[in-house]
């Protein structure tokens, strides 16, 4: 349990770590901004690379809750709503994402970036991860899969309040538009009327995500060395 905890810790310290504090701007200024999201990225693949390899060789044999059929029912019903929006987040446009930030120079360009799974969320791939890694948990109940998944789950939980908080800072007063039509907790804006849906703009992320959904579920044996019960 403990070195799957410390692996889960260098995760989430690598990226929030190194990303959220003051260590982002000393790095920027010593390797500049391309050299930093070099350095990033390899320290962020490093990090996951750790993470799975601990989950795979640390033997499973304390459990948290008792495991019960009906959990496989969890990811099952949320899974293809976690693909639905990680796609439809890669769909459109979106400020939060690292260099986008010019999205938002003007209203054109935020009404661009107010469309699909942002109306939801504006942080729909994060959320998407959210759902498979709670989801997960659940099916799963030993410790060391509830640490396994709980480190992607912390990471992107912490990791949207983290990313308005920065970008409210970078983008300025183009961020409070934007930040108010749509919500990081998904379909706050649209039950708060500051945003609607609009089901023709989520037809293709629906049919991708579902897509992509069917292509893991028949393959998750092959990818994961679990059969899907």
């Amino acid at each position: 349990m403990w070195l799957m905890l410390a692996a889960g810790l260098v995760f989430v310290g690598a990226h929030l770590g190194v990303s959220s504090t003051g260590l982002r701007k000393v790095l920027v200024r010593a390797l500049g901004e391309q050299g930093y999201l070099g350095v990033f990225s390899v320290l962020a693949l490093a990090s996951l690379g750790l993470l799975i390899w601990v989950y795979g060789e640390v033997p499973r044999y304390q459990y948290l809750w008792v495991l019960d059929p009906n959990l496989y029912l969890i990811p099952k019903i949320l899974m293809p709503v976690a693909f639905i929006l990680a796609f439809g987040g890669f769909m459109v446009k979106n400020p939060t994402a690292v260099g986008m930030e010019a999205n938002l120079a003007d209203a054109e360009q935020l009404q661009l970036c107010n469309r699909g799974v942002n109306r939801i969320t504006r942080h729909p791939f994060q959320w998407g991860v959210i759902l498979w890694a709670t989801s997960h948990m659940a099916a799963n109940g030993d410790v060391i899969s509830v640490v396994f998944f709980a480190s992607f789950a912390v990471l992107s939980g912490v990791g949207t309040v983290l990313m308005d908080k920065k970008k409210a800072v970078t983008i300025g007063a183009g961020w409070e538009p934007f930040a108010q039509l749509t919500s990081n907790l998904p379909f706050a804006a649209v039950m708060a009327g500051r945003n609607r849906l609009v089901i023709r703009e989520l037809v293709a992320p629906v049919l991708v995500g579902l897509l992509a959904y069917g292509l893991v579920y028949w393959g998750h044996e092959w990818v994961s060395g679990v059969r899907i019960l």
